[in-house]
């Protein structure tokens, strides 16, 4: 069974930085990209950002590119939303998804599984 866990989420003061926790289980670690959306109630996904299966190369959204990054830990099977000079804007629930192949992009399509999401909450 496929499962997708994301952890990390609070609150955080405008200007600081979070690290959000993603476990995807059940599928080999460097087989798939994984992928973060973020949500605010009432609205449709955002993509985040996306990191390949087997390599390094990211892909991010425009309102978060140069702020976030995705370290991987391939020892640990997890990959991370580093956050950092966090905007109220960024308030959202933050959701971690497995593609469906080593390298995927910015839909929503490109990904077979989703986790439950991690609320974080940017105070100014």
């Amino acid at each position: 069974q496929v499962q997708v866990v994301e952890s990390g989420g609070g609150l955080v003061q405008a200007g600081g930085s979070l690290r959000l926790s993603c476990v995807v289980s059940g599928r080999a670690f460097s087989n798939y990209a994984r992928g973060w959306f973020r949500q605010v109630p009432g609205k449709d996904r955002e993509f985040v950002g996306v990191i390949d299966g087997n390599n390094d190369i990211t892909d991010y959204g425009g309102s978060v590119k140069g702020r976030f990054t995705i370290p991987r830990d391939d020892s640990k099977n997890t990959v991370y939303l580093q956050m950092n000079s966090l905007k109220p804007e960024d308030t959202a629930i933050y959701y971690c998804a497995s593609g469906k192949y080593g390298h995927a992009g910015a839909s929503e399509k490109d990904y077979f599984y989703w986790g439950q999401g991690t609320r974080v909450t940017v105070s100014s």
